[in-house]
């Protein structure tokens, strides 16, 4: 069974003339010609009409047949940008400029090259054919509102320098491997390194490993990117003529999967039988930083400026962790000034940071334009609901679809219906509104799409209610689960509202991608449907879900929710912190 209605047969459907259905040309045209007549004369005229145009018609199709390519490739080019900026005046989307065309969006000049690199964030000059989604992404997504700084362009640019004149199987890549394995920090390196252990499930890395790169950013390091099982499959190469991959000879790549806080390299443990102290002279040619939900108060002096004054001595870093330590970094005083010069709209970090690192693979796009193509390109309006249940049981469950319902209709992103069936709508051109579902459970899409199947709209819309796959438990470790997941948090980043469920990663990567911020579902208590369903979100920022209560200053406890005002605690988790602006509001 199809995902969801077919839109344009229901459409079709409703539009159809049923008094014509069982008439042939005979019946349609028969009075109309008879008022021709049969005359060898008026014959005569139509055959001598018909020679006149001939030559004309056959002009006109040799004109279309010989168009160029490219102009045809321009033409559809230009209706998949035309369905982009469709203007939209619907309730709470116009309200919100959320619509495909708001008119802040629509009102700017639009630069098709500045598009195709998001603002400058791209670097020109890759091979478009080594990734598709790289120069392709801006057909699908509306333009952001949210325009990276001059100053974080160019320090990308300096960066990608960087990375390539320190990246694998470069001079300077060899010098500081011989130095790793010697075990000796010799002088002052030419480069040096922080690697990202792939590590936890597909949101957790993505968000883990964007803020691994913000970190080189700020430190002047190269990130280089274990593989794991599949990062290669999922996502293209970022960085210009260097790979961001960790080369398969690296040291230790063995041992990735044991490196935890009893590690003998593991910064924390070392501060903590006092192997290492702030005024050290020299460390060790490596040090492994514990950064996962599980670490500990010495684990957590990483956010402190005395230590990063040591970590800065070490020419390789090893970290791991399944945690978006952004909100922390903008607590560690000597990163305050360039964070606000990389970023003055501080909440979209991971809306820039996440576009410029994460294309998906030629198959995972393939996945994404597929779907989109067929159930999203042709809707008036798009929802996407991310669904995510922290229970071990079978759903679906019905506090949870009551919840869904009453966020929706409450905050006017599904129409209502009229249950008793007494709303006849008529329109010729009724609106589409075509709905994403992810969930791993595909009850939740069933009644919805039930619903609006069932019964009409109240708004006269036409409704569809879409899932791509329901997988029913996740499955971390299997490639096609997590090509289809990274699918699904790129689709819901493509639509004009999102409703997501609290805790959720996989959430957090929509709404980042996306620049949305959603309505996050509440975590329900005791089987029962929060009051209120939901709430906006105050920023598009991922929380971090294990952040240290500490002050470095003031060497105690403290709520470092409340040191600075664009570092709050999360809609969705009390003791999570997340970046705001300061003009953003609760």
């Amino acid at each position: 069974m199809q995902n969801g209605m077919d839109l344009n047969s229901f459409t079709r459907r409703r539009l159809s003339p049923s008094k014509y259905t069982d008439q042939g040309p005979a019946q349609l045209f028969g009075p109309r010609l008879r008022r021709f007549g049969t005359t060898t004369m008026t014959l005569t005229k139509i055959l001598a009409t018909g020679l006149v145009a001939l030559p004309v018609l056959f002009t006109l199709s040799m004109m279309l047949r010989h168009q160029p390519y490219d102009r045809l490739l321009r033409l559809a080019e230009a209706r998949v940008l035309e369905k982009r900026t469709q203007p939209n005046d619907t309730g709470a989307f116009s309200s919100l400029g959320l619509g495909r065309g708001s008119e802040h969006v629509l009102s700017q000049p639009t630069d098709k090259s500045n598009d195709k690199l998001l603002g400058g964030l791209l670097a020109a000059g890759f091979d478009e054919a080594s990734c598709t989604s790289r120069y392709q992404s801006y057909l699908y997504r509306k333009t952001s509102l949210y325009q990276p700084s001059s100053y974080l362009i160019s320090r990308l640019r300096n960066y990608e320098d960087l990375h390539k004149r320190c990246g694998p199987n470069t001079e300077s890549y060899y010098r500081a491997l011989e130095q790793l394995k010697s075990g000796q920090t010799v002088g002052s390196p030419d480069c040096k390194y922080v690697v990202w252990i792939s590590f936890s499930g597909l949101g957790n890395r993505i968000l883990s490993l964007a803020s691994t790169f913000l970190y080189a950013l700020l430190t002047n390091r190269v990130l280089l990117v274990d593989r794991g099982k599949d990062m290669a499959d999922l996502f293209c190469e970022p960085f210009p003529e260097k790979s961001w991959f960790l080369p398969m000879d690296f040291p230790f790549i063995g041992q990735f999967e044991s490196f935890d806080q009893k590690s003998s390299h593991c910064y924390g443990k070392m501060l903590k039988n006092s192997v290492l102290n702030a005024s050290a002279e020299s460390v060790p040619s490596y040090l492994y930083l514990h950064l996962v939900h599980d670490y500990d108060d010495h684990d957590k002096l990483f956010f402190c400026d005395e230590d990063q004054s040591l970590l800065a001595k070490a020419p390789w870093l090893i970290t791991k962790t399944d945690n978006y330590f952004v909100p922390s970094l903008f607590l560690i005083t000597s990163f305050e000034q360039e964070l606000s010069k990389l970023f003055p709209e501080k909440g979209t970090i991971f809306h820039h940071l996440g576009r410029y690192l994460f294309h998906p693979s030629d198959h995972v796009w393939g996945l994404i334009t597929r779907y989109y193509q067929i159930y999203l390109a042709k809707a008036d309006e798009s929802i996407g609901i991310q669904i995510r249940v922290f229970d071990s049981r079978p759903g679906p469950f019905k506090h949870v679809m009551d919840q869904i319902l009453a966020c929706t209709l409450k905050e006017k992103l599904l129409p209502e219906v009229d249950m008793q069936d007494s709303v006849v709508t008529l329109s010729e051109n009724p609106k589409l509104k075509a709905v994403l579902v992810t969930s791993l459970n595909s009850g939740y899409s069933e009644n919805l799409k039930n619903m609006y199947w069932e019964h009409p709209t109240l708004t006269g819309e036409v409704v569809g209610i879409y899932q791509p796959s329901h997988e029913e438990y996740q499955q971390t470790e299997k490639q096609m689960h997590n090509r289809k997941a990274w699918a699904e948090m790129y689709l819901l980043s493509l639509t004009d509202a999102l409703v997501t469920s609290s805790w959720s990663t996989f959430g957090y990567v929509a709404q980042g991608l996306g620049g949305l911020k959603p309505w996050i579902l509440y975590k329900p208590e005791n089987e029962t449907a929060p009051d209120p369903p939901c709430h906006r979100a105050m920023s598009m920022e991922p929380c971090f879900h294990a952040p240290p209560f500490y002050d470095c200053r003031a060497k105690k406890g403290t709520d470092t929710g409340a040191l600075v005002p664009h570092v709050r605690h999360c809609e969705d988790m009390s003791w999570g912190l997340k970046v705001i602006d300061n003009h953003d509001e609760l």
